[in-house]
């Protein structure tokens, strides 16, 4: 396949094609068959035209259920990571978030591995779901890419037994804008045309709006591939697109797309899986679905990056200096972000679409036993279970955001 080499002049960027070397993965359907190990989230975003390559296996929307053998209670420290307290109930549950799945993957193996005897099953079924069992009490706590909000505090506080319930951000994942476009390797939009494209204005890839940012568009449909289900995938790409399209996006944020327009899919792998197999089809994902499934992502252009000429390619760099940006406006050890700030970068190399999931806890729980093994399987999370995060397209915790946290999950009771 030949890539698209790219330079910008002025807002426009120029394409031409010829035969490109990488220093990564091959594209296209070889680099499916590749192992998991050869790939990591920094190899992947080296990339300069962000195909993203399929080279992370994806465990399939559902239960996951993993066991292991009864052994007594230990304490095991990680050097600067966080202490895990092994012990309490042997097999506890959560569920929620599916843009966290392939983390929660590799949490709960790392929960595992230094707890063993002891499990977490989780159910990858949307925030909206996530949010539901864990105050009706069907799960011990629940993964969501937005926090509570004022009125599930109150019931919270009824399923807690009296306790509060915290917000804990755990996992942060760029969303990328994924699409399926015949020799188009190389797209850039910004939030004003992103926000026509998921309103239905903006119909075809010739739209002047997108050609102005990209050389020899194809005239065709647009297809929009959004989520079907409450999802807070979707509750951060619409408050995105409501803060930074200049007014091009008035219907607001939360977990139901409220574009009007386009194909639900289930799920961040349903999304994923239908861009792939959909010509002209454009959707927002949790990144490590996008090199699950071997799709392309666009870069986004931003006001600062447009000072510099230069859109913002998802990567380590990028990502990392947004959430060096994050606010926490929770109170206590209720550790909601303001992630308002991450819309709008004032510097020109900082990706603005970037999603926490909080880990919904109670502060102190009815069962003993419960408190005991959802403090330790976060512990284990936030210590080993940060080791190589980035081979599964996530951004580890910076050291003292990863301290802030690693207090509040102490204080469980």
């Amino acid at each position: 396949m030949n890539l698209a080499h790219s330079y910008v002049a002025g807002d426009r960027v120029h394409t031409h094609h010829r035969p490109l070397r990488l220093t990564w993965l091959p594209l296209g359907p070889s680099a499916r068959k590749r192992s998991p190990s050869c790939l990591s989230f920094k190899e992947a975003i080296n990339v300069r035209h962000n195909r993203l390559g399929a080279a992370i296996s994806l465990l399939a929307a559902g239960a996951v259920v993993l066991s292991g053998c009864t052994t007594p209670h230990t304490t095991l420290a990680y050097a600067n990571e966080a202490r895990v307290d092994c012990g309490g109930k042997q097999a506890i549950t959560a569920s929620g978030s599916t843009a966290q799945t392939n983390a929660m993957t590799r949490f709960v193996s790392a929960y595992e591995k230094t707890c063993p005897g002891q499990t977490l099953n989780y159910t990858a079924n949307g925030s909206g779901a996530g949010i539901i069992e864990f105050l009706a009490g069907k799960s011990d706590f629940g993964g969501s890419d937005s926090p509570l909000n004022s009125d599930q505090y109150a019931t919270a506080k009824q399923r807690c037994g009296g306790a509060d319930a915290w917000n804990l951000p755990v996992v942060f994942g760029p969303l990328a804008i994924t699409y399926n476009l015949h020799d188009v390797d190389f797209l850039v939009l910004d939030a004003p045309t992103l926000a026509r494209i998921f309103n239905g204005s903006i119909k075809h890839w010739d739209d002047p709006a997108i050609s102005a940012l990209n050389a020899s568009m194809p005239s065709e449909d647009i297809h929009v591939i959004y989520r079907s289900d409450a999802s807070g995938t979707t509750d951060n790409f619409q408050a995105y697109l409501q803060a930074a399209s200049g007014g091009a996006w008035n219907k607001g944020a939360g977990k139901t797309f409220h574009g009007g327009v386009g194909t639900g899919a289930r799920g961040n792998q349903g999304t994923s899986s239908a861009v792939r197999n959909t010509e002209g089809a454009i959707t927002y994902n949790e990144l490590s679905f996008a090199l699950e499934q071997g799709l392309y992502a666009a870069e986004i252009k931003t006001p600062a990056s447009r000072k510099s000429l230069r859109p913002v390619r998802i990567g380590t760099d990028t990502v990392g200096k947004t959430i060096t940006g994050a606010k926490i406006i929770g109170k206590d050890n209720d550790l909601v972000l303001d992630i308002s700030s991450f819309y709008n970068p004032t510097q020109p190399d900082v990706y603005p679409i970037v999603m926490a999931t909080y880990e919904i806890v109670c502060a102190k729980y009815p069962s003993r036993e419960v408190a005991w093994a959802v403090k330790a399987f976060l512990q284990a999370t936030l210590g080993p279970g940060q080791v190589d995060l980035d081979k599964n397209g996530y951004i580890p915790l910076p050291p003292d955001f990863q301290s802030r946290v690693s207090n509040a999950v102490d204080a469980i009771a």
